[in-house]
């Protein structure tokens, strides 16, 4: 168990480390703070690395030293604890950090889980002499630490970090695009290098982070406002590029810029496509390649939803540097579960889904899907029920002539009644959310229900999309070819099935998609 040793943070009680056990020579976790903020570290010499850190006169603003030790501490050891430290205590809010957030890095060590385990035990002691105050569980079910710029990154997105970094110290102008499936830290890697920028004065860059999604940019407004150094402001929509010039332009969720089509203000998107020297078939693509030098676009063609949504053959268009992220990070059944959510859409999963890693769960019933969601609710957190746009929005606007929008069996349920951070709100668990509020999110158990728009075909054995029963007007208007609509609904399903960290359940409202997705449960052995 580690040992908290507490002592004044000034240079006439360093020598109090000279005398106690592990004050030299023993890699050690620190903390220095003054109850404002905090800056944390590890060293394998306490006594030495304070003296250094006295020399910074940003540091001596701190008052009150911690050396976290343990018999059992090694070099990996204390290097994940402080990563873990760092990425917690930013979420906790009792401090802003002094850290940057460069340097932070996943790797696996002997006997990993063993110090996690550890790390567990240290976090109820800080919390006993009140330096933090959330439960872990509370941390990691929050928005602050999911998408906090401290996340410790893996080796694949610190290359890619340094490679763009890289560039644009030697290049006037680039694009960048980073490709990644649902979960891969596309995200991640965008928050980071918001951050990260901010600790590299010689680059002096003016940057922002485009978010075409409403939902999400409030999100990460506030993410922004709890970390020093970010500003809620550096978070905008793809309209506020315009006429301003940045240095670069950060755009998470790229595949949801917008195009000239099914637009509800056509007249703003012309004043803007003029502005900018745009014909009126201008994008929010555009918009961002005309207003920045470098560009970094976060992006997954399969995760377009609409037709307003940019085509892909205009991303694949510009001359750009692209990168690929593949390391599963947020479902836990790893890049196997992708894959069988890939099959289970095109009808080539011979099986369910089976791993003591992930919880995926075919429903017989809508009453077992909500039944399961309320229990993982109460368990874990974080838990929702979703679907595809296969309903009416009755109650929309609080309409007192409404009392639900979806009906199956026996059972009734109403959409979303708030579009912005409904994962958060306070009646979410009531509810159904619809793709355009929970793309972007992570949930911990996510209920699917796949809607009466998706249809199996049992002679020709084919999935089939039944346009009438889609009912998202600006999602369908516009459209001439049925394999575009049959595409966007894929999507829509992948992204919904992609929302759960620790599982997934699903129920089918088509009886024939229902009964082929039973015999996925009878595995063969």
């Amino acid at each position: 168990m580690a040992t908290i040793t507490k002592i004044k943070y000034h240079e006439s009680e360093f020598n109090r480390l000279k005398n106690i056990k592990h004050g030299r020579n023993w890699p050690v976790v620190y903390m220095l703070e003054n109850k404002r903020e905090v800056y944390i570290g590890e060293t394998t010499n306490a006594y030495i690395r304070f003296k250094q850190h006295n020399e910074n006169a940003i540091r001596r603003t701190l008052d009150a030293a911690y050396v976290i030790a343990d018999d059992e501490y090694n070099k990996s050891a204390t290097l994940d604890t402080e990563s873990l430290l760092i990425q917690y205590m930013a979420a906790d809010g009792v401090y802003q950090l002094q850290n940057g957030n460069g340097g932070l890095a996943n790797h696996n060590y002997f006997q990993r889980e063993n110090y996690r385990k550890k790390f567990d035990s240290l976090w109820k002691q800080l919390q006993d002499l009140k330096l933090v105050k959330h439960d872990l569980v509370q941390l990691q079910n929050s928005d602050l630490f999911k998408y906090s710029p401290y996340k410790a990154l893996t080796d694949e997105q610190l290359l890619l970090v340094d490679n763009i970094i890289e560039t644009i110290r030697t290049s006037s102008s680039q694009s960048f695009i980073i490709n990644g499936e649902p979960g891969t830290g596309k995200t991640i890697v965008g928050v980071f290098l918001m951050k990260y920028l901010q600790e590299i004065p010689d680059l002096n860059l003016k940057v922002a982070l485009v978010v075409p999604v409403t939902a999400l940019r409030k999100t990460l407004k506030r993410v922004f406002a709890n970390v020093k150094g970010l500003s809620p402001n550096m978070v905008i929509g793809p309209n506020e590029v315009v006429g301003k010039n940045y240095d670069l332009l950060v755009v998470d969720e790229a595949h949801r810029l917008k195009r000239r089509v099914n637009l509800t203000n056509y007249v703003t998107h012309d004043i803007s496509n003029k502005t900018l020297g745009l014909g009126n078939e201008g994008t929010q693509f555009d918009w961002i390649m005309r207003s920045s030098k470098y560009q970094i676009f976060l992006y997954d063609e399969n995760q377009s939803v609409m037709p307003t949504d940019i085509r892909p053959q205009q991303v694949k268009s510009i001359h750009a540097k692209s990168y690929s992220l593949s390391i599963q990070m947020r479902v836990e059944g790893g890049e196997d579960y992708i894959k069988f959510v890939n099959d289970f859409l095109a009808l080539k999963a011979q099986y369910a889904f089976e791993t003591d890693q992930y919880k995926f769960v075919i429903c017989d019933t809508i009453d077992q899907l909500k039944t399961s969601i309320l229990a993982r609710e109460k368990e874990a957190g974080l838990s929702r029920l979703v679907a595809g746009y296969a309903w009416k929005w009755q109650t929309k606007g609080n309409n007192p002539a409404a009392q639900f929008d979806i009906e199956i069996e026996d059972t009734k349920l109403k959409w979303n009644s708030v579009n912005i951070d409904w994962v958060n709100s306070k009646n979410a668990i009531n509810e159904v959310g619809c793709i355009h509020t929970i793309q972007g999110y992570d949930l911990n158990y996510v209920g699917v229900i796949i809607g009466p728009e998706l249809k199996y075909d049992p002679i020709k054995k084919l999935l089939n999309v039944d346009k009438s029963k889609y009912v998202d007007f600006n999602g369908k208007r516009s459209i001439t070819d049925p394999t575009d609509l049959d595409n966007y609904i894929r999507n829509i399903y992948k992204t919904l099935l992609t929302r759960g960290i620790k599982g997934t359940y699903v129920y089918a409202v088509d009886p024939d998609l229902r009964a082929y997705m039973s015999t996925l449960n009878q595995k063969t052995t």
